[in-house]
């Protein structure tokens, strides 16, 4: 997936963000007088996968452009604790303004590198890719995505629009599953078709289908592992459900092709970042 589509909605993102925050004007920063300038620099409290500079960036641009930014650590690097981020300089108001706003991209999505890394790493020599899902929060979809890919994860459809995943329920509704697939097939030829498995005979049904990719939903490992063994390679296989830290590696190790986790958005512990004014 390209980054720049992940970054297609930052500028917008970043505008209600601080709509949010300031709605009439930040009325403690009218205490600075308007022509006073100063420095700052931002600090990392704990080890993290440092992420999230465009929305950072973008959050002093729309400020005050004159703002200056000097970043002292890679997107997508690890940092240790009490590392310098980055530093600023420019009109007080503005960096006083924006401070808030700027970390909690920071924090959000530097969590969510974080968090993905470890799922990464516990993969590493696997031959499995672990996924993300829509489980994110509203109107941050596309940054958490990114902050995804920058932690060493890959991506899943980023909606309703840009792949056909017919679950239980599009199954029960339609008929069944054949079917619903090739009516998917028919009607966005140029799209990739998913289906969600939930027994082996589903999964066989499946395979006979035209489907691209067959969703293992909470399968036991020893089903991945037939599963795996009858589909000999033809279609991509997505394990899902109960997927932890604890238990990726033994389901990649099944020969699954990827691993999808809504952890990866949703049970993420903001990273701490703070601001201080020099």
């Amino acid at each position: 997936m390209n980054q720049d589509l992940l970054l297609a909605d930052l500028e917008t993102t970043v505008a209600m963000a601080l709509r949010e925050d300031i709605r009439g004007g930040d009325v403690t920063a009218e205490l600075i007088p308007a022509e006073a300038t100063s420095t700052a620099r931002v600090l990392l409290r704990e080890p993290a996968i440092v992420c999230g500079r465009p929305w950072f960036d973008e959050t002093f641009r729309q400020l005050d452009p004159t703002i200056r930014i000097d970043w002292r650590v890679e997107e997508g690097g690890e940092q240790p604790a009490d590392a310098i981020v980055c530093e600023l300089s420019g009109p007080s108001r503005a960096l006083l303004t924006g401070e808030r706003t700027a970390l909690n991209f920071l924090q959000t999505l530097s969590g969510v590198a974080t968090h993905t890394r470890r799922y990464a790493n516990a993969l590493r020599g696997s031959g499995a890719v672990i996924l993300d899902t829509r489980k994110t929060l509203p109107c941050l979809r596309l940054a958490e995505k990114y902050a995804v890919r920058q932690g060493g994860g890959e991506n899943h459809r980023l909606g309703l629009h840009d792949r056909v995943l017919i679950k239980e329920n599009h199954i029960a509704a339609h008929g069944s599953l054949s079917a619903a697939v090739e009516t998917a097939r028919r009607l966005h030829p140029t799209l990739k078709i998913e289906v969600e498995t939930e027994t082996l005979a589903e999964f066989r049904e499946a395979l006979a289908s035209s489907a691209d990719i067959i969703m293992l939903d909470n399968f036991p490992l020893e089903k991945m592992r037939v599963a795996v063994a009858k589909n000999q390679g033809r279609k991509v296989l997505e394990a899902s459900g109960n997927v932890t830290l604890e238990t990726v590696a033994a389901i990649a190790a099944t020969g699954v092709d990827c691993i999808s986790s809504g952890a990866l958005t949703k049970d993420v512990k903001s990273v701490d970042f703070s601001m201080r004014i020099n």
